[in-house]
């Protein structure tokens, strides 16, 4: 770059730069026009190199970013695995040290128990009772029997969305829940903390949280659909918490259970003896509570586990084991146990929902394509939420064709705007189609949603389209080229079963009809002022090449005979404005059939008819007007190649294209029918 445009890059990026003053100073420095353009000239150079580099930069780095979102995909799927290994592996570990150390335990636990039978417990419960008196609000906890202290400790309370500090706050971990209390800033007495929550073992969840320095010695404590995040002294107090806390909600469950199963009546109670006989299925509640058997391991803790996978965005491993809770309970009676089993459950597959349901909203990245919708439409159609799922990936896609049209540049030649248009729609459709029909193999009850959703994606294309072709007023050459563009385009879907070409047409019917009407108004108009101005001349084209490209122009147009109106020299035998009306009128024809389908079959026929009809017109008026017989031979010699050359063509192309006759044009034809007349006649045409 020169030194002035160096200068002239600095001054633009400076950032005091003022467009206005700019363009005052420039205006009085600048001696004339000249000085203005050569500026212009040198901002557009800029602004073109600009973009280039711009360009240059992206295309360089585009390939990088790709390959560092795929990077970050597979190591994110390589987490949830390892995480979901280490998960098993902690179990296993854990279930083997309880089978080796469950025979000591259980025989020092009966010498304590015979040593010092209620000390222990006691001085829980004192301790507890102890502590309590220092909250506000607390008197009533103890009112449970049997609840007694675990562990305890200070604790700084972070905002979930912001991480920000809150509060600091004094947690008292029971036998059977976990209280919440926060520190007064005026203490009264002995009272130190006031009550803030309560939380039962078996309603929430603990989930580590990865340290992110300065944010480290963590952990969450998860009650769908809210969330707490503590922070602890240290790395060894959080370690502690989060395993007194794994421990406490364990022997709660097994304290649990262990209760369930000594509410079972010893000895049964003699049922009455009933003589209805629709009395005999009355003992069948009460046998099915004992079939069903909800004390297994893995049916206590799959609350927890369901909610753990959520939080760990684990998808499958949740759909799996509502899956294995489905299939284990599926010929089991449905009592009151599996019936409040089934509300936690609920509870926890709404959730999921709710999750799935945000990871298809058109809020999340677009970028992935349609891949990257499969994950959660695989798991919301096996939750049976098939309607959704598909109603979903369907919006989303949507939001992603809609954000590519709206990102397209638009360009300065439309044919070219037009094609990259097509390329990222049609494509778009073309994988969404293949993706969908992936994803919902089995609900054949779908697809009827993806061709509505075609049809109103067809819309946003035509919108984009028809702004860029006919809002812009393109030449009716460039519109056709841009229409034909677009159905070799639709023609491509009918690959996968798929054809809009016929949405396609009926969406742009009114504003091709517009262009046609409008274009031949302006062919009318050409025609009426060259007639204004015509002296019935032969053409003098004064030299041979541009004869000869002359009568190929005409042979292109179909008109054969056209070398029987031209000599040996450059003159030719017709009118100027007769020949200009030929190429002209034979365009709009070729323009019109390439735009052609039948809900326009009237409005081209018409549009020829009214635009030959004003040449004929001319012609019988010139006629009829002119006494010099030399003139009026020539202007017959016109209207004979008119009536026996250009209207047998224009017939015959329009049959050609349009599959079958045009009556409105025979009549015409035959309507004005050339006669030979002598030099002193005034009729020429009948």
């Amino acid at each position: 770059m020169t030194e002035t445009g160096n200068r002239l890059r600095k001054l633009l990026e400076s950032p005091n730069f003022d467009p206005q003053n700019y363009v005052k100073q420039l205006s009085q420095q600048s001696d004339g026009d000249r000085d203005l353009q050569e500026h212009r000239q040198k901002i557009q150079n800029l602004a073109d190199e600009t973009a280039q580099n711009l360009k240059k930069n992206v295309y360089k780095n585009y390939r990088q970013f790709i390959e560092t979102a795929k990077e970050i995909s597979y190591l994110e799927s390589e987490m949830y695995q390892l995480s979901h290994i280490l998960t098993e592996q902690k179990s296993i570990m854990e279930s083997i040290t309880q089978a080796l150390l469950s025979t000591d335990k259980d025989e020092t636990s009966k010498e304590m128990q015979a040593a010092f039978p209620k000390e222990t417990e006691d001085l829980k419960q004192r301790t507890l009772t102890s502590l309590l008196e220092k909250v506000d609000g607390g008197k009533n906890i103890m009112d449970t029997p049997g609840r007694h202290l675990i562990y305890n400790g200070d604790l700084q309370e972070f905002d979930v969305d912001n991480m920000s500090p809150i509060q600091k706050v004094h947690a008292f971990l029971m036998n059977d829940c976990l209280l919440i209390a926060t520190w007064l800033a005026n203490r009264r007495g002995t009272v130190k903390y006031k009550y803030n929550a309560l939380y039962e073992l078996e309603t929430f969840a603990v989930v580590n949280v990865k340290d992110n320095p300065p944010m480290k010695d963590m952990f969450k404590i998860l009650m769908f659909p809210e969330s707490r995040i503590f922070q602890a002294e240290n790395s060894k107090i959080k370690k502690e918490w989060l395993e007194i806390l794994d421990e406490t909600k364990k022997n709660n469950v097994t304290k649990d259970r262990h209760k369930k199963e000594e509410e079972i009546p010893a000895s049964p109670v003699r049922a009455e003896v009933s003589t209805n006989p629709f009395d005999e299925d009355d003992d069948e509640p009460a046998d099915a509570e004992e079939s069903v058997d909800l004390s297994l391991e893995w049916i206590q803790e799959l609350p927890e586990d369901l909610d753990v996978c959520i939080a760990q965005r684990d998808f499958e491993g949740a759909v799996d084991l509502l899956d294995k809770l489905n299939e284990y309970l599926k010929d089991q009676p449905v009592t009151q146990k599996v019936k409040e089993l089934r509300s936690k459950v609920d509870e926890r597959v709404r959730q999921l929902t709710e999750v799935l349901v945000f990871e298809l909203s058109p809020d999340r990245s677009l970028r992935g394509g349609p891949k990257a919708t499969r994950r959660a439409v695989s798991q919301l159609i096996r939750l049976g939420q098939s309607t959704k799922a598909c109603e979903l990936f369907l919006k989303n896609r949507a939001a992603a064709v809609q954000t590519a049209i709206r990102q397209l540049r638009i360009e300065g030649a439309t044919l070219l705007y037009i094609h990259k248009l097509c390329n990222i729609f049609f494509t778009s459709v073309l994988e969404t189609a293949k993706e969908f029909e992936m994803d919902f193999a089995g609900n054949t009850g779908c697809y009827s949603a993806f061709v509505v959703w075609s049809r109103s994606a067809m819309r946003i294309f035509v919108d984009a389209f028809s702004k860029q072709v006919f809002d812009s007023k393109e030449s009716l050459s460039t519109a056709a080229e841009c229409v034909k563009v677009a159905k070799e385009h639709c023609q491509q879907l009918t690959e996968i079963g798929l054809d809009l070409t016929f949405t396609l047409q009926s969406l742009l019917v009114k504003d091709i009809k517009a262009a046609l009407q409008s274009y031949k108004e302006i062919i009318i108009e050409a025609t009426k002022h060259r007639n204004s101005e015509e002296m019935w001349r032969r053409m003098n084209l004064m030299t041979p090449e541009a004869l000869a490209k002359l009568k190929d122009e005409m042979r292109s147009c179909g008109m054969g005979s056209f070398e029987q109106y031209t000599g040996d020299d450059c003159w030719v035998n017709l009118s100027y404005t007769i020949v200009a009306f030929t190429k002209q009128m034979m365009s709009f024809l070729e323009e019109g059939l390439k735009l052609y389908f039948p809900e326009l079959h009237m409005v081209l026929l018409e549009s020829l008819h009214e635009i030959i009809l004003v040449a004929v017109q001319h012609v019988d008026y010139s006629v009829r007007c002119e006494q010099d017989p030399e003139k009026k031979s020539f202007i017959l010699q016109n209207a004979t190649f008119l009536h026996d050359t250009v209207l047998p063509v224009v017939e015959r192309r329009f049959e050609e294209g349009v599959g079958k006759p045009a009556k409105q044009l025979q009549d015409l034809r035959k309507s004005t029918r050339p006669v030979r007349i002598n030099p002193e006649s005034t009729t020429s045409l009948v």
